[in-house]
Order: structure tokens, then C-alpha cells, then sequence
């Protein structure tokens, strides 16, 4: 911003105008004659006489030549003697700008508010492209700029930008169950007290929910629409059930169920959450982790690598088109939407 402002005031300093100028000129050019003096052709008594002016005679200078001055006097001009020239005082109203000066100098402060306007606009660009050139290379140090839903992208964007190292960001992870089936995660962070499994959500409407029950409820244009989700906190743990099963050599580990919401919803009512489970609106999300970091202890992981080697494998899985294409089916399966006829 301080570059713009520079170069608003470079520009409106070059800009050809000063009123201040006009007047002063104005001041040195009018002179009266002290005496009826000859106005010659050239500067010298050798050029021939054009006319003649009158004692008290207003006259303009337009320039000097040495003992010699050229004037002008109404249409006409020509060279008198500079002695016979008295510098006239011209009063306030005379030596107020003219009506073309304000205009010009109107018109050259508009001109350079524009030129401000356009400069902020293209700095504002560059700072905007520049921005999102800068968050797209550090979002893809942890996921591809295509890979799962734009909030879950924008989690993870947050987190590496929160300080969360992009080595303990796992994106878009698809665990092997037990029946051999992939199970979905959206979000797993390593921390120095356990594992975080987030389950993001992007909604809007008034939010309605019970730990306990299948079926939650987003209710839209104030209670006259309703629908129903499967339930968050249910779902991630799931996902985390399917995760120790992965790491069940290490029981030791800590899981925190991490719901977050995205969107223009708001959380009205929601009971029965578990402990070790978290419901948030993503602007609360780090008071969440930090709460969570503040009043857990740390643990001791006996094998990270392997831990790591894991969570890297089943996002590496995200990327297999035909993982991807089964756990499609598995899901439809289990909605079992296909086996109702109307």
C-alpha cells in the first residue's frame, strides 16, 4: 500500500499545472508607461516606430532584452525602452485564477484520484494472484488442488498455516476395513497428544443434533424445510474404529473426533457429545485443537514411523481410481437405495 501512495504523489506532482505560478506571472506582466513612449518594430532606436503609447498606459510584457522590453498592448506588440515601464500592483480579484486555471486544476486532481483508483486495483490483483499462487504451492506440499471438497482443502490450507507441519497432515485417507472394503477419512493430524480425525461438513441452515441418534436435522427458510444427515459424530467414529484397526498394535494412541462445520449454518442445538469429540464452526476450529493440546498429556509414540507409513499409504490410496471407484459402490450398497421399488 505504502507504493501506491508513493506513486500517487510521483504522479500528481508531474502532472503540468501550478496556480500558485499563474498568479505570479500575472503579477510581472502588467506595467504602465510614465511618459508617452514610441513602441518600435525591434529592440533599438534603429527599428522604425509602429505607434505610439500614451502616459498611463497599461501594457503586458512578454519578455526582456537587455535595456529593452517587449509588450503588448491590446492586439498590438512591439519593443519600448524598459525604464519607461512601471510595474502595476493588481488587486485580489485580478490576481485570482481564472476560470480555465480552476478547471485545469479540478481536472488534474480528478485525474490523479483516477490514476489512484487504477493503481490500487492492479496492485490489489498482483496481491490477490500473488496470494493464491503462494497458498496453492503450500497446499500441495499435502494434497493435490483437485483432491476431495474445497472446505476439506481449506482445512488443511489453515492448519499448514497455522503452523501444523505439512508432515503430520494427512489428507483424504481411504482405510482398509476388516471386510475389505475402504472407509473414507477426511482429515487425520499427528499431534504431540494423539491422533486428530476430522469429519468436515459444509451446510447451511439451522443445525440440529443428538449424539446418540442415527439422524441429524438442517432446517432452512426458518422451519419450513427440513432435512435429514447421518450422524457426524457416528460417522468419524466409524472412521476411527476402521484406523485402530489399522494401528492395532498401537492402543496406546489417543483419538480425538474433530466435527467441523463449513458454510452459512449455525449450530442450534446439538446434545450428547461424547468425550474425546468436538463440534465446531471452522472460525472456532483452533480453539478446539489448542484446547485439546492444553489439557491432554503427551504420549510417547513407540513406532511413529510405522504410524506414519500407514496414514501415508491410505491417502496414497485416494489416488487409486479403482479404490475410489469401490468405495463409491460400498456406499451405495449400504444406502441400499437401489433395492426400494416404488
Amino acid at each position: 500500500m505504502k507504493k501506491v501512495i508513493v506513486f500517487f504523489l510521483l504522479t500528481f506532482s508531474l502532472v503540468p499545472f501550478d496556480a500558485s505560478e499563474n498568479i505570479d506571472d500575472s503579477i510581472k506582466q502588467h506595467y504602465k508607461t510614465s511618459a508617452n513612449l514610441n513602441v518600435r518594430k525591434g529592440a533599438g532606436k534603429k527599428h522604425p516606430i509602429i505607434f505610439t503609447l500614451k502616459k498611463d498606459d497599461e501594457v503586458k510584457l512578454i519578455s526582456k532584452r537587455d535595456n529593452w522590453s517587449e509588450i503588448k498592448y491590446a492586439e498590438k506588440s512591439g519593443f519600448v525602452s524598459s525604464k519607461y515601464l512601471i510595474p502595476i500592483k493588481i488587486s485580489s480579484d485580478e490576481t485570482f485564477p481564472s476560470g480555465k486555471s480552476i478547471f485545469f486544476f479540478i481536472l488534474k486532481i480528478v485525474f490523479a484520484f483516477i490514476l489512484l483508483i487504477i493503481t490500487f486495483n492492479i496492485y490489489q490483483r498482483i496481491s490477490i494472484t500473488n496470494s493464491k499462487k503462494k497458498d496453492r504451492n503450500l497446499l500441495q506440499t499435502v494434497t493435490d488442488l483437485d483432491r476431495g471438497t474445497w472446505s476439506e482443502r481449506d482445512l488443511v490450507l489453515k492448519l499448514l498455516k497455522y503452523g501444523i507441519s505439512e508432515q503430520n497432515i494427512f489428507h483424504d485417507l481411504f482405510i482398509r476395513t476388516h471386510k475389505g472394503n475402504f472407509s473414507q477419512i477426511d482429515l487425520v493430524v499427528t499431534t504431540e497428544v494423539g491422533l486428530f480425525v476430522f469429519e468436515v461438513k459444509d451446510y447451511s441452515g439451522w443445525i440440529y443434533g443428538d449424539g446418540n441418534k442415527t439422524k441429524w436435522t438442517k432446517v432452512l427458510a426458518y422451519g419450513k424445510q427440513k432435512y435429514y444427515f447421518y450422524n457426524p459424530i457416528l460417522q468419524n467414529n466409524k472412521h476411527i474404529e476402521n484406523l485402530k484397526n489399522q494401528l492395532i498394535n498401537f492402543s496406546n494412541i489417543p483419538y480425538f473426533s474433530i466435527v467441523v462445520f463449513y458454510g452459512n449454518c449455525e449450530l442450534k442445538d446439538i446434545s450428547f457429545v461424547p468425550e474425546g469429540t468436538f463440534i465446531t464452526k471452522v472460525e472456532r476450529v483452533f480453539e478446539v485443537i489448542n484446547l485439546i493440546l492444553n489439557n491432554n498429556n503427551k504420549i510417547e509414540y513407540s513406532n511413529l514411523d510405522k504410524i506414519l507409513n500407514v496414514l501415508k499409504e491410505s491417502q496414497l490410496n485416494g489416488r487409486d481410481y479403482k479404490i475410489q471407484e469401490l468405495h463409491k459402490e460400498n456406499v451405495k450398497d449400504m444406502l441400499g437405495k437401489h433395492r426400494v421399488f416404488e
